[in-house]
């Protein structure tokens, strides 16, 4: 008996012992122990997603890709793979497993190797959250009272919900969801057993059994784990023999991208680094909504691609990229492995020159396929010799390729044909009038070719675009659409810029006094000037501050009303959209919305809108008319996070002069609490100007009789086809730069072309088809090189919206007018037509039947006040 007692002596001894170590050991790390509460609110490092107005992925930023899943979401079938492989007590044990850790400690003894499978899934949640993988004593017994904290603090779902969105699973995927979609391009609940069976499989070995880098080493992990799923009885025989057979299909999946729009994406990231940080903003999981419609910048990503396609034909092919061989063919592998090098850009691929005969070559691919080039995709290409001259029209495909070449082709919707990467420049950006919401915005050709944003950072000459703006000054002073200025050369030059500066018209060619109307509709130089003569110079800046323009942009002499100021295209479309909305400056915006990564909402846009501010009555008596409820509700449709959001933010700017707190639902014209943009031109002034620039389009006079006349934008009207549209060209001296900007009431947009290179023209083009010049021939300007990427978008974008008829607000009237006085007539022929005026400037005398000198006007301001 005694050596029994001595036994039990022993134990009792080893067991204090140990207990006393224990408790050592537990006050020795507790300095130092978190505290596991944390874990209930732990935000899990999530990228940031940007989307468009109509919920579709734009881009995503962040090193880790996470997609956070609740545990019910996950698959039964997933969870017994990660269990079986990982922890297959996980449900029965209090945060260590005692099983675990005996085996652990007898390998250990006999082999003096530390075991991996000693670790519960508890243990590993609070490894990879508090602690580092070190493999230490003092590390490891942290980590096995962290884990029973972690148990009495978390439920089973939570422990293991955190080890499912936490564990890292190679490329960048952090968690099952995130690795479905990385190596699947998938959701959870898509997936397959043998699928599941992979992603259970990497936590242990993301690198090594990774199955892109690694395919043959990630199979066997994966069947490891079917047969363990099979010993646990969680797969049948039948179930495990058909998913080991199976073979991996994995392959890298990038962000599932909606909507490629990078330069709105590179707008919207930077807004949420300089407003959050860029570790948070990172990190944090926000969800970024822009004002962009999808549909909308589809149509205008397309617009002026193929643009700048045309301008690029237009002036010639400049030749082969390279040559791949020149007497000896390389093989077709050593070809596509060459080609495969070379990234496409914009839907032009890089193709190899494998023959040519008679009008057509044949190109291979990078993909190894043979494309025929017919003559229909080769006759364009005139060798481009400057910007103002090409070659002449090729008469065989030998003329223009060579086999061994590397060149770049497109399909353009219709044929395969040759193409180059345009060294032209482009940029378009539309808006809301009613609350300057950004539609649509295109920065360049390529954002891989250059990231510069030419909507927001790059200052053009904005050439004639400006003239709306001048006369607009004109008309709020007292001129009126039917103002005859002359238009004649300028005897009496302006001297402030140092050199004597006389304007000439483009064509030089003059027609003596010309209703003020169509001085704009023709884009006449010398009556802008006039015109600006006459309002007064520094009231003409005054003016052009009010739609938006920076004071310090703006030349104190009178090529300013030529548009010499250098402005970017955002704020080109928020001057114009002043006339659009009826007289009110609307601050442009693109971020909608912020959520966080619960969805929660986090930051709302509230617009200043453009109406006029009701008065406060009771509501109960009074039914208050919201002209835009009807429009807005048609063009601004909010997404289903929006509508739900009770989010309320508060206020307080130049255009309400206290502070108040609504909700966007609540920013509507009938409330007196809604943002008010301000108004900075009477809406009798944007109405005329509208008119007027509808006369760009549309022209006037009667055709029939021989009194019809064109404007400069002729081309819209023939394409579009609708009446509520107004526009004005812009072409810079020299054709440097390029514009187009124009409106109806439920869309503004601009178009810019040009070349970054300030100094490079535009130049002129002489693309012959069949033998005879083409229209589209001669000097580069806005109606031809910008204008035609506006009217393929904006006749897009307005498809199938009904036409808004011309309803005159109130204070304006119309009285017919005799074309060559202005003055009022009886008559009614084809020299008369109705014009508008606001009520009181209408003209008071009639013509007279037999023309005398007083029935024609020439404004008579002083030109030597200019001297």
């Amino acid at each position: 008996m005694k050596w029994f007692k001595r036994l039990l002596i022993a134990f009792f001894s080893l067991s204090l012992l140990g207990v006393a170590a224990i408790t050592a050991a537990y006050f020795y790390v507790l300095p130092d122990l978190p505290d596991v509460n944390s874990l209930k609110t732990v935000q899990l490092q999530t990228p940031l997603r940007i989307y468009s107005r109509d919920g579709k992925l734009i881009s995503q930023f962040g090193e880790k890709r996470r997609i956070p899943v609740e545990y019910d979401d996950v698959p039964a079938q997933l969870i017994n793979a990660v269990l079986d492989t990982e922890d297959a007590r996980f449900f029965e044990h209090r945060g260590i497993d005692p099983i675990g850790i005996i085996r652990a400690a007898t390998i250990l003894i006999t082999t003096g190797k530390k075991s991996q499978g000693a670790s519960t899934i508890t243990q590993q949640v609070a490894r990879g959250f508090f602690l580092s993988n070190e493999k230490t004593y003092i590390r490891k017994i942290k980590e096995i009272f962290l884990a029973l904290k972690i148990e009495k603090a978390l439920t089973k779902k939570e422990i293991l919900a955190l080890y499912l969105n936490r564990s890292f699973l190679g490329n960048r995927a952090y968690g099952v969801g995130a690795a479905a979609q990385v190596y699947y391009g998938k959701e959870l609940h898509q997936l397959t057993l043998p699928e599941m069976a992979m992603i259970a499989g990497l936590p242990q070995a993301p690198s090594a059994a990774n199955p892109i880098r690694n395919p043959e080493r990630a199979i066997a992990r994966r069947n490891w784990v079917l047969s363990r799923m099979l010993e646990k009885r969680n797969i049948t025989q039948a179930e495990y023999e058909e998913a080991i057979n199976s073979p991996s299909t994995a392959k890298y999946h990038g962000a599932e991208i909606d909507l490629y729009a990078p330069y709105i994406s590179e707008m919207a990231r930077d807004y949420m680094i300089q407003k959050y940080g860029e570790e948070a903003a990172y990190t944090n999981g926000y969800n970024v909504y822009t004002t962009i419609s999808s549909d909308l910048q589809l149509m205008a990503q397309e617009s002026l691609r193929d643009n700048v396609f045309a301008y690029d034909q237009r002036h010639g092919y400049r030749g082969p990229e390279a040559q791949l061989w020149t007497e000896t063919p390389l093989t077709q592998d050593e070809i596509t492995n060459k080609l495969r090098q070379i990234s496409p850009m914009q839907g032009i691929i890089p193709a190899a020159v494998m023959s040519v005969n008679g009008q057509q070559a044949q190109v291979l691919d990078s993909d190894g396929k043979l494309i025929t080039l017919e003559w229909k995709g080769l006759k364009w290409a005139r060798k481009f010799i400057s910007d103002k001259r090409q070659g002449l029209p090729p008469k065989q495909a030998a003329d223009i390729l060579s086999a061994g070449q590397q060149v770049w082709i497109r399909n353009n919707g219709q044929h395969w044909q040759l193409s180059q990467i345009p060294s032209v420049s482009s940029a378009t950006v539309s808006l809301e009038p009613h609350d300057g919401a950004i539609r649509a915005l295109v920065g360049g050709f390529s954002f891989s070719q250059s990231q510069f944003n030419r909507v927001t950072q790059a200052k053009r000459q904005l050439g004639s675009n400006i003239k709306p703006f001048i006369y607009a000054a004109a008309l709020e002073k007292d001129y009126t659409l039917a103002t005859l200025i002359n238009n004649a050369p300028i005897n009496k030059p302006d001297t402030r810029q140092g050199t004597a500066w006389r304007p000439k018209n483009s064509p030089d060619i003059y027609g003596g006094p010309t209703r003020l109307r169509v001085g704009l509709a023709q884009s006449i130089n010398v009556m802008s000037v006039r015109a600006m003569r006459h309002a007064g110079l520094d009231n003409t800046i005054k003016e052009l501050v009010k739609f938006g323009f920076d004071p310090n942009d703006l030349p104190r002499n009178e090529s300013l009303a030529l548009g010499s100021p250098s402005v970017t295209p955002l704020q080109v479309a928020t001057a114009f959209n002043v006339f659009a909305n009826g007289g009110y400056l609307v601050e442009p915006y693109f971020i909608d919305h912020v959520t966080d990564g619960y969805d929660n909402m986090i930051e709302q846009t509230i617009p200043a809108i453009a109406c006029e501010k009701p008065q406060e009555i009771n509501t109960q008596e009074i039914d208050v008319e919201d002209p835009f409820a009807a429009m807005a509700e048609e063009l601004s449709q909010p997404i289903e996070a929006q509508a739900s959001s009770t989010e309320v933010i508060e206020n307080e700017d130049e255009f309400n002069t206290s502070t108040v707190t609504i909700t966007k639902e609540d920013n509507i014209c009938s409330n007196p609490n809604a943002r008010f943009a301000k108004k900075v031109i009477s809406e009798q002034t944007a109405f005329l100007i509208t008119e007027a620039l509808k006369s760009v389009i549309w022209g006037g006079g009667d055709w029939s009789k021989g009194t019809g006349w064109n404007g400069t934008a002729w081309r819209a009207a023939k394409l579009i086809k609708r009446h509520d549209i107004a526009g004005k060209t812009g072409t810079t001296n020299e054709s440097r730069d390029t514009w187009f900007s124009g409106f109806n009431p439920t869309l503004t947009s601009t178009f810019w072309v040009g070349f970054d290179d300030h100094g490079r023209q535009l130049g002129r083009s002489s693309w012959m088809a069949n033998g005879e010049p083409d229209q589209i021939s001669g000097a580069e300007a806005g109606a031809k090189t910008a204008g035609p990427g506006w009217n393929d978008f904006m006749n897009k974008a307005l498809a199938g919206t009904p036409e808004y008829p011309v309803v005159p607000p109130k204070g304006i009237v119309s009285a017919r007018i005799d074309l060559a006085t202005g003055k009022l007539t009886r008559k009614t022929d084809h020299t008369t037509e109705f014009e508008y005026f606001v009520e009181g400037t209408e003209p008071k005398e009639y013509v007279t039947e037999t023309p005398q000198n007083g029935d024609i006007f020439i404004d008579n301001v002083a030109e030597d006040l200019f001297q």
